[in-house]
């Protein structure tokens, strides 16, 4: 028996059986988030690298280029996102809650791309360093912070429980911490003269850019490849559906991302039947498993051998 004959009236059961849209809505404010971020970012790069080049500052290229980044990279996500709430049809039963996967591991790639260019001119520029004027390039930098610290403040918590809008927001607040970077460098250059300081800042933020694409990777492709989800123990989950009355085992236990906010679950769960009504221990068993961050789940129930205590 599974979880397909359920009660939908029952509070366990009832939002998987909403329709798609409903499951994978949008967040209030997270188009403007991301719509203002884009145009916000797409300004600022434009500066920057128009600063960066005509003032000298490899620094504040890197910045410029790590902005360019995330506007490719928010593109993505709000496209993805958007594609995530189609409902699903013949052919992708599942919907398209994937496509918010691909873009974090696209972004990830980005920066990675990214960081590797201004690390080669960096390592150049220390050979022969070029001379910096660094009062535009402090201003530049200083609206640098402004601007990320801002669009990153748009997406509000979404970071927390979204991998897509997660890798929007450690877009903007790792640029935030790169403007900082070029900002004290150009100060440190105007008051001493140091114009080599320049590229290895560069070089500092080529490897602060890497750094972030890493983990993005990681964090990525532990989704893609169905790991189990952040903050989701395994061990626990195996202990719920163990602590339910009746059941004497759980096996082929699954719990992976159906996208980058919503998992899955599906076990096989061994119980003593006539001691609780199986409807009961399939509800019982989907309010523990929401209870630990699993709203997708199907149960198969099975008989338990007499002979088991």
């Amino acid at each position: 028996m599974s979880s397909q004959h359920e009660s939908p009236s029952h509070p366990a059961v009832e939002i998987q059986r909403q329709p798609h849209p409903r499951q994978h809505q949008h967040r209030a404010g997270s188009g403007r988030a991301f719509r203002w971020s884009v145009i916000l970012n797409c300004g600022l790069s434009a500066l920057q690298l128009a600063i960066g080049v005509g003032f000298g500052s490899l620094a504040l290229i890197g910045d410029a280029v790590h902005n360019l980044g995330d506007v490719a990279g928010l593109l993505l996500g709000w496209g993805a996102e958007r594609l995530s709430t189609r409902a699903p049809n013949d052919q992708f039963t599942y919907g398209y809650g994937r496509s918010t996967q691909l873009a974090s591991l696209a972004n990830a790639g980005l920066i990675l791309m990214a960081a590797t260019v201004v690390l080669v001119e960096g390592i150049k520029r220390l050979n022969t360093p070029v001379e910096v004027l660094s009062t535009p390039v402090a201003w530049a930098a200083a609206l640098g912070i402004a601007v990320n610290l801002f669009s990153a403040r748009l997406f509000g918590d979404d970071g927390s429980h979204d991998l897509n809008r997660r890798a929007a927001v450690i877009h903007l607040l790792g640029d935030a911490a790169v403007s900082a970077a070029v900002l004290v460098s150009a100060i440190v250059v105007g008051l001493t003269g140091w114009n080599w300081l320049d590229a290895a800042t560069g070089i500092g933020v080529g490897l602060a850019v890497a750094w972030t694409g890493w983990s993005l990777l990681g964090a990525s492709m532990r989704v893609a490849l169905d790991a189990v989800p952040a903050g989701i123990e395994p061990a626990a989950v195996n202990q719920a559906l163990h602590s339910l009355p009746g059941v004497v085992d759980v096996h082929h236990l699954h719990i992976w991302s159906m996208s980058t906010s919503q998992n899955a679950l599906t076990a096989h769960v061994v119980r003593r039947t006539g001691e609780i009504d199986d409807l009961k221990l399939l509800h019982q068993a989907k309010e523990r498993l929401a209870q630990l961050g699993i709203a997708h789940s199907t149960l198969q129930l099975e008989p338990a051998d007499p002979a088991d205590p």
